[in-house]
């Protein structure tokens, strides 16, 4: 027998390209287009490099303290990982080990159905309406949990803690993880329905709304229970996941919560004037409540932009995939660059209007 019989095979995730050229429009990752708050560059200075030699926190304490004061739980209440991708698949790992199929929707955050595959979860994917919504009465029915973000990626949409508590209160028996990974672009988060539900888990990150994509934190806030369910699996697998440098860092992002408020504000404010430049070029979106705008046009086919996009070295993302094949979605840079891809648009445009 052939060793590959043993191999664990899955379809991996594809991330977003990370072009090697140089004088790029990057728009194609969700990255924030402004550097991280002051104290951390600082932390950057100032670190002992000594204390390598060392393991770190097997705990990150000090990071999940200041997570906790920052959004008033209990340091009890908190985990911590590389990135919110880390986060979710030990959610995944943790809280998933049911014979009954995981739900989410169709048009969702691609990563979902990897880790699913890769732990060998069954799920179903359930679509979304029309207007890319989440119908809450979908899910409503047996399951071994229950994953969707909040804003959705890649659409943008973002549902109301209305719906969210609908769901949750409609499956006692399974975990409800909402994934918030774009909610301080405009949403509110359901943070605030943690003391009424036991079964729900808020993910959040550092990579979007505080710019810290390259140095990987992310963290759940949930139940004691929960988390403790879930600290339990980490410490299974690898108890030291997170460097002492990160630690500091993130902890020092947390400390400025001023420069937070006024960096997602210009980014928030950049996506409303976006939107009314992308409309006058011809392309409709949902209402994005995200760093980031998911948008057909009227006439012109979605690859073809892409790739026209591409050869000028601003990067998009793109998926050929059935019900979102004619859509774009773009991150919201700085003023400047989204002036160059706009202008970029209207002439790729007028060059296919010209071909017709």
């Amino acid at each position: 027998m052939s060793w590959e019989a043993n191999v664990r095979r899955v379809v991996p995730y594809t991330p977003g390209e990370q072009p090697k050229l140089q004088d790029v429009i990057k728009l194609n990752t969700n990255e924030n287009p402004y550097p991280p708050a002051p104290g951390v560059e600082r932390i950057l200075r100032e670190f002992d490099i000594a204390r390598m030699r060392k393991y770190p926190d097997p705990n990150a304490q000090h990071l999940v303290d200041a997570i906790a004061a920052s959004y008033g739980v209990k340091p009890s209440q908190v985990f911590v990982g590389v990135g919110s991708d880390d986060v979710l698949s030990m959610a995944f790992l943790t809280f998933f080990a049911g014979d009954k199929p995981v739900l989410f929707p169709d048009v969702t955050y691609s990563f979902y159905d990897v880790w699913a595959d890769v732990y060998r979860i069954p799920y179903a994917q359930l679509p979304l309406t029309e207007d890319l919504r989440i119908d809450p009465d979908d899910y409503k029915r047996e399951n071994g949990g229950i994953i969707f973000p909040n804003p959705n990626a890649p659409t943008g949409v973002l549902e109301s803690l209305d719906t969210i508590g609908e769901i949750v209160r409609a499956n006692p028996d399974s975990v409800v993880i909402v994934d918030e990974a774009y909610i301080d672009f405009g949403g509110v988060s359901a943070l605030s329905l943690l003391d009424e539900y036991e079964n729900l888990l808020i993910v959040q990150t550092f990579s979007k709304s505080r710019s810290m994509a390259g140095v990987r934190i992310g963290f759940a806030i949930g139940s004691e229970k929960l988390i403790g369910f879930m600290n339990d699996v980490k410490f299974s697998v690898n108890s030291y996941t997170m460097n002492q440098l990160t630690i500091e860092c993130g902890a020092a992002a947390l400390a400025d919560p001023a420069y937070f408020r006024e960096t997602t504000q210009r980014i928030c404010e950049t996506r409303e004037w976006a939107k009314q430049q992308l409309t006058a070029l011809g392309f409709t979106f949902p209402d994005s409540r995200s760093n980031f705008i998911f948008a057909r046009h009227s006439t012109a086919d979605a690859g073809a932009l892409f790739a026209a996009l591409k050869a000028r070295h601003i990067f998009v993302r793109y998926w050929n995939k059935p019900r979102i094949d004619q859509y774009l979605r773009i991150t919201i840079g700085t003023p400047d660059e989204m002036e160059a891809l706009f202008k970029a648009l209207a002439e790729i445009l007028q060059e296919m209007g010209d071909r017709q």
